[in-house]
């Protein structure tokens, strides 16, 4: 298989799952979770169980939009000592490996911003602007140079963004938005104006978490965001099985599982945690 570009490695990954006739499987993984020694065996068991595309938790001491479960993931990646420079060392290795498919990082931004101060951004009191005291132009620059692909900026509104926006694209690199059942019709415009690579749909309000049933009002919300948006759509929060990602598949691009990815590493005896955790990426995707 050719190796697509950085900047086309979204548009790859749905292509293919469109021409396979399949829905994109995305999970979720925290970086250094269940341990920094441990991190790379779990993204590679996602891929070869048929991910299509990651999306890497950045660890985070107060991950506002988490639940209890991906909430004792960031817990125990940091209490192991994984941070933003292990995060990068960690996408580098696993593109010299020659994994290919679509890598997101997907945090809050203080982390962010507190990676630009520490390097080479001014220090100066009293800046609160995201193009001040280094914004997010350092971690845009050693990102892209890692291999990731975009971002997932959990706490940062669309109409806030556009200085987060430039340091991505002038990088290369995607900024992926977050729209919930509740948005209006005007930030879903705010987001169609600014949005690349794909729009993550947040199936439910409220925190991540597995879920037995996807909400009935699901059909209605991914409708109303494609009237308004052509990019590909993946929905998360919620989705714990196959039955679902299917739902879903039938309505939109793609799917994501964070929390039921976590827990079977959390369940799994510690020898076993790779094979468990690529058993149940097969469960998804039937490959």
């Amino acid at each position: 298989m050719t190796v697509p570009e950085k900047s086309n490695r979204y548009q790859h990954a749905f292509a293919v799952a469109k021409e396979a006739g399949e829905t994109l499987f995305m999970p979720y993984m925290m970086a250094g979770y269940p341990s920094r020694a441990e991190s790379a065996d779990m993204i590679r068991a996602l891929v070869d169980g048929g991910a299509g595309a990651i999306e890497l938790g950045v660890p985070f001491s107060d991950p506002l939009a988490d639940g209890p479960t991906i909430q004792r993931a960031n817990t125990q990646a940091l209490s192991d000592g994984a941070n933003m420079a292990f995060v990068l060392d960690l996408i580098r290795g696993l593109r010299a490996e020659g994994i290919t498919i679509p890598i997101t990082m997907m945090g809050y931004l203080n982390p962010l911003l507190a990676y630009g101060r520490a390097h080479g951004a001014s220090s100066a009191p009293g800046v609160h602007s995201l193009s001040e005291a280094g914004g997010l132009e350092p971690i845009a620059r050693d990102a892209a140079a890692a291999g990731a692909d975009g971002m997932i900026i959990v706490d940062l509104p669309p109409e806030e963004s556009d200085d987060a926006l430039a340091a991505l694209r002038a990088e290369g690199l995607s900024l992926v938005y977050l729209i919930a059942p509740t948005s209006p019709p005007e930030r879903i415009q705010a987001v169609a104006d600014r949005a690349s690579g794909f729009v993550y749909l947040v199936s439910v309000t409220g925190v991540t978490g597995a879920r037995d049933e996807l909400p009935s009002d699901l059909v209605d919300f991914v409708r109303r965001v494609q009237a308004m948006i052509p990019l590909p759509l993946a929905v998360g929060f919620g989705i714990s099985n196959r039955a679902q990602v299917e739902t879903v598949g039938a309505l939109c691009e793609a799917a994501v599982i964070g929390s039921a990815v976590i827990t079977t590493v959390e369940e799994a005896p510690a020898g076993e945690r790779a094979s468990r955790l690529r058993a149940f990426a097969t469960s998804i995707t039937a490959k």
